[in-house]
């Protein structure tokens, strides 16, 4: 007996992106000064001075439609100008998408480990923004063009799989934004305790996931408040254990403990919704993901300032990758497994489940399946 393919969708990627176009106004507290002090002081992050030089140089910068290859030019308020990242070819990305559930108002799909959620970094094309727009160009008519393309409604780190939630409507995204936005003000607010009735709130969300070690009560609470600290190679700061950080709540139940392996399966609900929360949480009670090759034993990253981003430039005149590890990393087991909401125009509870990897599957639900294939034939 054969199986059905997985509903879904997804299309192979081109070999290079179509590069960006980066398009600013210049303000007046920036009149009379050059081009390049322009982009180096506004854009630091994206390229040291030797990168802008080397991009105006190639003729990348245009000023009101005119390109510009001195970078000494001045520029006064009120111009535009526009610089055009030319395209490249992103790192390797799984591109199919699986549908979990799909309706008028919302799609949740099943999302593989190692696809980014929305464009950043290095992925601009290989994400699943992307894979959503260009399925919504092909089935777009002129009446369901009058609804804003499918978005998703929160995120999911590049290296954790399963249940990403988008809306299809305007409607849709408005009241699932609030939804999750919900949850974590609640936690902010401390009316989430270990017995708050589930009515409260309007979606759950259940990960699984393997961490490192043996952890040894059944349950664990984990309030540890998330913050932001410095961190090469990360523009924005790294999200890390921190007590004056922003309130955070994750329930973490053990499924089975592995002593040969030393280390355990656990399933993780988290009442929040703060960035790489489950990863930092976890590793902040010294079990940290397996294979995470970011966060280890406190919530923290395994090197600090110890290192720094390196200043030479890349071909694109952008800084050279941190040789140590970031975020977008991937190489550890996190997966989001069921969803339990209202749903955001009928108010009908619904229950969304993404298959397991087989990693993160318990020894008995390993066997179920294995029966179920075998009855199969």
């Amino acid at each position: 007996m054969t199986t059905a393919a997985p509903r879904g969708f997804g299309v192979p990627w081109p070999e290079l992106n179509d590069g960006i176009f980066y398009k600013d106004v210049v303000p007046s507290s920036d009149h009379e000064t050059t081009l390049i002090q322009f982009y180096s002081s506004k854009y630091g992050n994206s390229a040291p001075v030797q990168g802008w030089l080397q991009r105006i140089q190639n003729g990348q910068i245009k000023i009101d439609g005119r390109v510009v290859t001195d970078p000494n030019e001045s520029v006064s308020a009120g111009l535009e100008v526009v610089y055009h990242r030319l395209p490249w070819k992103e790192p390797d990305a799984p591109y199919f998408l699986g549908i979990l559930y799909e309706d008028d108002n919302m799609i949740a799909l099943n999302k593989p480990s190692g696809l980014q959620v929305l464009p950043g970094g290095l992925f601009q094309q290989r994400t699943v923004l992307s894979q959503l727009q260009w399925q919504d160009s092909k089935q777009s008519t002129l009446l369901s063009s009058q609804e804003p393309q499918p978005v998703p409604v929160h995120r999911l780190g590049r290296g954790t799989s399963g249940i990403l939630l988008c809306a299809k409507t305007k409607i849709a995204k408005s009241r699932l934004s609030i939804y999750f936005a919900d949850g974590t003000s609640l936690v902010g607010g401390k009316r989430n305790t270990t017995k708050e009735p589930s009515s409260v709130r309007k979606i759950s969300k259940i990960y699984r996931a393997l961490v490192n070690g043996l952890v040894d009560e059944d349950e664990v609470i984990i309030t540890e408040p998330i913050g932001v600290i410095k961190y090469p190679g990360v523009a924005k700061g790294l999200y890390v254990a921190s007590p004056s950080g922003k309130p955070a709540l994750s329930k973490v139940k053990v499924l089975e403990r592995n002593v040969q392996g030393n280390c355990s399966l656990v399933q993780v609900e988290i009442q929040s919704g703060r960035p790489h929360q489950i990863r930092i949480h976890l590793s902040f009670i010294g079990h940290p993901l397996l294979g995470d090759p970011l966060y280890v034993s406190g919530g923290k990253p395994g090197c600090f300032d110890s290192q720094s981003v390196d200043e030479g430039f890349a071909q694109d005149g952008g800084y050279c990758r941190p040789q140590h590890a970031v975020p977008g990393d991937c190489g550890y087991f996190l997966h989001a497994h069921q969803l339990l909401l209202s749903h955001p125009v009928t108010d009908e509870v619904i229950k969304i489940t993404a298959p397991l990897p087989s990693i993160l599957q318990s020894q008995g639900e390993a066997q179920s399946i294995q029966r179920e294939s075998v009855g199969n034939f």
